[in-house]
């Protein structure tokens, strides 16, 4: 007959690592999955007012954003008055037509005559302010224009 040695106590055994790459990389696919992008800041009121016939953009990629109402709370320091907001920023009428021509720049050719330009406007800013984002509009040949609602009825029924 044989002997039989003894195993020598080797102390604690290593942590076995194999499934920690798929561990990881099925987190990583979760947040890619889940996350989504913000795209302005909104540094404004917009409560935006309702509408009973509504209709769903096709393309957002090609939308420029405008958006005028009251500073929010964080950006009191702006005044009360109603502002305009372009991307992140707060701006001046006289700053629409180089945001028009900036946002056409970065779009293809091709694509230039299907951009539309989305008012979000405060259902409580001032009509004169929108009047005056419209005449700004005209002059730079902007002139496919959505306003922006949430949907319901006019007397804020779903």
């Amino acid at each position: 007959m044989s002997k039989f040695k003894k195993k020598k106590d080797g102390g604690i055994p290593a942590v076995n690592t194999a499934a920690l790459p798929d561990i990881v990389f099925m987190l990583l696919f979760f947040f890619m999955v889940a996350t989504v992008m913000r795209q302005n800041t909104l540094k404004i009121e917009n409560n935006l007012p309702f509408a009973d016939q509504v209709e769903k953009l096709d393309k957002k990629d090609l939308v420029m954003y405008i958006y005028a109402g009251k500073p929010s709370e964080n950006y009191k320091q702006f005044g009360n008055q109603a502002k305009i907001q372009l991307n992140d920023n707060f701006a001046d009428v006289k700053e629409i037509a180089s945001f028009i021509a900036a946002e056409r720049a970065s779009k293809r050719e091709e694509l230039v005559p299907f951009l539309t330009t989305a008012l979000k406007v405060d259902k409580e800013a001032n009509m004169g302010l929108i009047g005056d984002i419209k005449q700004e509009l005209r002059k730079v040949n902007a002139l496919k224009i959505n306003y922006t609602t949430k949907k319901g009825s006019v007397f804020g029924r779903d």
